[in-house]
C-alpha cells in the first residue's frame, strides 16, 4: 500500500506552495499522504493535476525515499530464505559424521593390515596395479599363474617351498582384501571431498585440511607398496625368515595412525562444541598434560610395528622380568649402539614394556589429577574411559606375550591400541579451548 501510494504521489511533481511552512515530521508525513489519498479517492483522475501544485517538495522527497527503503527490505527479506549461507552449523556436522565414518574405515584398514601381518599373507601379491589387481584369478589357470608368480620370490623358496595353491588362496586373499579396503578408503576421502566442495561446505581452512587428507590418502597406498618390496627383494647374505622392513613398516603404521588422527581431531571438532571453561592455571596443566599423555599412547603404538616387524613378541615371552632378568644381557648386544633400539628384537621388546609401562602411569595420573578438578560431564568420561581402556590394552599385551603370540590375541591387543588411542583424541578435543 505504502509503496503504491508512494509511485502514484511522484508521478504528479508538486511544486512549493501552501505547505512550506508545515512541520515534516514522521507522524506529519504520514498524515500528509493519507489526506493524498482521501483527496485522490474523492475528485479522481480529472482533478489530479491540481494535487501537482498543492504538494511540497518536501513530501515528495520523504515519499520515494519512503518507498525506496520499503522496496529495500521487502527485497531482502525475500531474497533470505533463497540463499541460505554455507557452512553453517548443520554442514558442519555433516562433515563431522563424514569425517568420522572415514576415520572409522581407517581403523578397518590398520586391524585388517594387522592380521595380514600376523598370518603372514602380506608378501603373496608380488605386483601393484591399480585397477587390474581389484579382480582376483577366477579360473584354475588364473590361480596357478599367480601361484608361479609367488614362487618365484623369498618368501616361497625360504619359508613355504611345501605351500599347497589351496593355502595360497587364503594368504592370496588376506592380502587383497587389505588392498581393497585401502581403495574402499580412498574413495570416501575423495568422492565426498568433490560433493562437498562443490556444494560450499567447506571453509577456507577446512579445504586444506581435506585436501591434506586426501593428499595422505594417496601416499599411504604408496608406502603399503614400497614397503611389501621391501620384503620381495633377494637377499643371498641372509638366511632368515623373508619378512618386509620394519623401519617401512613403522612408517605405514605411522601414516596410518597420523590420518587416523587427524581425520578423528577435525571429526569431533565439528561435531562436538568445545565447552566454556574458565582458563585456570590447573586448567591449562592438565591440557598439557593431556597432550604430552596422547603423545606417548602414539609412541608406543609406533612401536609396536617394530615389534611385529622384528617378531620381537616370541623372544622373552615372560613378565615382569625378562626370563630371569629385569635387564637382559644381549640388551645392547648390536654396534653402533643406536642400531639395537630398532633392529634388536630384544631392545625392540624392552622398550615397548617401557613405553607401555609409561603410558599406563601417565593415564592415571591425569585421571587422578582430573578427578579433583571440576570439568564438564563429557571430559570427565572421556578421561574415566581412557584410564579404564589402558589397564584393559595393558592385560591384553601381557596376555599377548605370555601365550606366544596367538593370532586372535595379538589382533585384538592391535586394535585395541588404536582404541586408546581414540580415547585420548577425544579427551584432548573435550578439553580444547573456547574458539575465539
Amino acid at each position: 500500500m505504502n509503496r503504491a501510494l508512494t509511485s502514484l504521489v511522484f508521478l504528479y511533481s508538486p511544486s512549493p506552495c501552501s505547505l512550506r511552512k508545515c512541520s515534516f515530521s514522521f507522524a506529519g508525513a504520514r498524515l500528509e499522504l493519507l489526506n493524498l489519498a482521501l483527496q485522490i479517492m474523492q475528485i479522481g483522475l480529472p482533478s489530479l493535476f491540481y494535487l501537482q501544485h498543492q504538494r511540497s517538495p518536501q513530501l515528495r522527497q520523504w515519499l520515494v525515499k519512503r518507498g525506496q527503503s520499503t522496496v529495500t527490505v521487502e527485497a531482502g527479506a525475500s531474497s533470505t530464505p533463497a540463499a541460505a549461507t554455507v557452512p553453517n552449523a548443520a554442514t558442519n556436522r555433516i562433515v563431522g559424521r563424514w569425517l568420522l565414518g572415514c576415520s572409522g574405515l581407517v581403523v578397518g584398514a590398520v586391524v585388517l593390515g594387522g592380521v595380514t601381518r600376523l598370518t603372514e599373507s602380506g608378501l603373496s601379491m608380488v605386483d601393484w596395479h591399480l585397477v587390474r589387481e581389484m579382480k582376483p584369478p577366477q579360473t584354475q589357470a588364473e590361480w596357478e599363474a599367480e601361484f608361479s608368480k609367488y614362487q618365484q620370490f623369498p618368501e616361497f623358496k625360504i619359508m613355504n617351498h611345501d605351500m599347497t595353491l589351496p593355502e595360497f588362496k587364503f594368504i592370496f586373499y588376506m592380502e587383497w582384501g587389505h588392498r581393497m579396503w585401502g581403495r574402499l578408503v580412498g574413495l570416501a576421502y575423495i568422492l565426498p571431498t568433490i560433493y562437498f566442495w562443490r556444494k560450499g561446505y567447506f571453509t577456507r581452512s577446512m579445504k586444506g585440511k581435506v585436501l591434506g587428507l586426501c593428499g595422505f590418502v594417496f601416499f599411504q597406498g604408496l608406502l603399503g607398496w614400497y614397503m611389501v618390496k621391501s620384503g620381495l627383494e633377494e637377499k643371498p647374505e641372509s638366511y632368515d625368515i623373508p619378512r618386509v622392513s620394519q623401519y617401512r613398516l613403522s612408517a605405514h603404521l605411522g601414516s596410518a595412525l597420523l590420518l587416523y588422527c587427524a581425520s578423528l581431531w577435525t571429526g569431533l571438532t565439528l561435531m562436538l562444541p568445545a565447552h566454556k571453561m574458565a582458563e585456570t592455571k590447573r586448567l591449562m596443566q592438565l591440557r598439557r598434560f593431556a597432550k604430552g599423555t596422547g603423545g606417548l599412547v602414539f609412541l608406543t603404538a609406533l612401536s609396536g610395528a617394530f615389534v611385529a616387524g622384528l617378531d620381537a613378541g616370541l623372544v622373552y615371552n615372560s613378565f615382569p622380568k625378562m626370563g630371569e632378568r629385569w635387564v637382559p644381557d644381549d640388551l645392547l648386544a648390536f654396534s653402533p649402539t643406536l642400531k639395537n633400539f630398532f633392529e634388536n628384537p630384544t631392545t625392540v621388546q624392552f622398550d615397548h614394556r617401557i613405553l607401555a609401562i609409561s603410558s599406563l602411569t601417565a593415564i592415571t595420573g591425569l585421571y587422578m589429577f582430573s578427578r579433583r578438578m571440576v570439568l564438564p560431564r563429557r571430559a570427565k568420561i572421556a578421561i574415566s574411559l581412557l584410564a579404564a581402556m589402558a589397564y584393559g590394552q595393558v592385560a591384553l599385551g601381557i596376555s599377548t606375550l605370555l601365550l606366544y603370540v596367538p593370532t586372535p590375541l595379538a589382533a585384538t591387543h592391535q586394535s585395541g591400541s588404536v582404541a586408546l588411542l581414540s580415547l585420548a583424541i577425544w579427551v584432548l578435543a573435550e578439553l580444547r579451548k573456547m574458539p575465539k
